[in-house]
């Protein structure tokens, strides 16, 4: 899939929307209308090296699962993640998080996510959708970030390790 990018303004301060995204088992609350069944692949679920497992809610998608861990973390600017999924994991993933300052103190985010297919084949199936139905959901998803960053609605479950 090629980049996509999806942009939203919150309405609130750079730092408090970076430490909320920073921390991987927020990323259900916001996502989990397309991303689904979040696990956390360690304890510590905050900055560099934090990750989660997640399945795709995707039609006829036989090989739904995929992964992400953050591999960059800025303080209060950007957040890159890379991770796998498709079958037997052969599609790269890369999705990059960027935090703007607006002139009324708020916050621009913006969302970048691609994905690299292993063979040809997994072109035809890629986990992320393609363009169109990736960058809906996505939209969505930032649509709800800024509602719940903004007045606390809209909530999803938190990522939890082994259920804790």
């Amino acid at each position: 899939m090629d980049p996509v990018t999806v942009t939203v303004i919150i309405d609130r301060p750079r730092a408090e929307v970076f430490d909320y995204l920073a921390d991987v088992a927020n990323h259900p609350e916001f996502m989990d209308h397309f991303l689904t069944e979040w696990r956390l692949t360690r304890a510590d679920s905050f900055g560099r090296g934090a990750g989660a497992r997640f399945r795709i809610d995707k039609r006829f998608n036989r090989f739904g699962w995929g992964d992400l861990n953050f591999v960059e973390v800025e303080p209060d600017a950007r957040i890159v993640a890379v991770g796998r999924a498709g079958k037997y994991n052969r599609v790269k993933t890369y999705f990059e998080w960027r935090l703007a300052p607006t002139g009324g103190g708020g916050t621009e985010v913006q969302l970048t996510a691609e994905s690299e297919p292993g063979k040809p084949t997994d072109r035809l199936f890629d986990p992320l959708g393609g363009g169109r139905w990736f960058r809906r959901r996505a939209g969505r998803a930032l649509r709800r970030l800024q509602s719940i960053l903004e007045d606390g609605s809209g909530r999803g479950a938190r990522a939890t390790v082994a259920g804790l």
